[in-house]
């Protein structure tokens, strides 16, 4: 059976409307993008604020040994800071379609509303167009919205210190318009293929936000000066991310086939 946008665009008008509705879902989608946005700016403003702090000097030594004396400390870590959040920053767009995806299928099933859906004449790839779009749209705009707020929060809190705006640079407009993208839809794949699994959606959810955790690990490493985070470094990234995103969108069409699902479900 063809594929027709009209058919995607009704299931993603549907779950963005059941979304809207599900005000503890709307509060949970907020909280993580709050948190990556105000710690790194309170950093920033943190380092900016005391610059001459002779404590700072010994961190930044830690992180470059060969960091030249007369070099600012607390404008090198104010740099590190913002290389290594990135890393973290990726979290978000990974988690927030988590959130929606879990909600969209195995809330179907606890909604009882998957049988309608079933009865009609959606294809397997139409519906995983339809609710992947539900998912994705909002997390790519949070996530775009909270990069606005962030670089601006950065550039006053940092301009005491450098006099000159820091974001947005080279590597966070890529990583944000092209790489977080990609991770919003790893972490819709991976919710979609757990939810079509499982009968609830918290178990989903929770299952699903496990892919959360060697991003987590990613930045562990990075803080601890263990990895060194670049331009190229997250290119690296998203292109492993690119590939597991076409195996998950192939898995998906196959999980949410209609018959598998009655089958399952029914």
């Amino acid at each position: 059976m063809a594929f027709r946008p009209k058919r995607a665009l009704a299931v993603f008008w549907k779950d963005f409307l059941d979304l809207r509705m599900n005000v503890g879902l709307l509060v949970s989608m907020t909280v993580l993008p709050a948190v990556m946005v105000l710690v790194p700016i309170g950093v920033v403003y943190a380092y900016a604020r005391t610059p001459h702090d002779a404590d700072l000097r010994s961190v930044a030594l830690f992180y470059d040994p060969t960091l030249p004396f007369g070099a600012s400390a607390a404008r090198f870590l104010v740099d590190k800071t913002l290389s290594d959040w990135f890393g973290m920053f990726l979290v978000m767009p990974v988690f927030v379609p988590i959130l929606i995806a879990s909600q969209s299928v195995a809330g179907e099933k606890e909604r009882r509303t998957l049988e309608p859906l079933l009865a009609s004449p959606v294809t397997a790839t139409e519906l995983v167009a339809g609710k992947s779009l539900a998912a994705l749209v909002p997390a790519v705009t949070i996530t775009w919205v909270a990069f606005v707020v962030f670089c601006v929060g950065v550039d006053i809190a940092a301009w005491p210190l450098v006099k000159a705006p820091l974001m947005p640079n080279a590597m966070w407009t890529f990583g944000v318009f092209v790489i977080a993208p990609l991770f919003a839809f790893f972490g819709n794949g991976v919710a979609v293929l757990i939810s079509a699994r499982v009968s609830e959606a918290r178990m989903a959810q929770q299952l699903a936000a496990l892919v959360v955790l060697p991003l987590v690990g990613l930045m562990g490493g990075q803080v601890a000066g263990v990895l060194k985070s670049g331009f190229g470094y997250y290119v690296l990234q998203g292109a492993v991310v690119l590939v597991l995103d076409a195996i998950l969108l192939w898995a998906s069409i196959r999980l949410l086939d209609r018959e598998r699902l009655v089958s399952r479900w029914g």
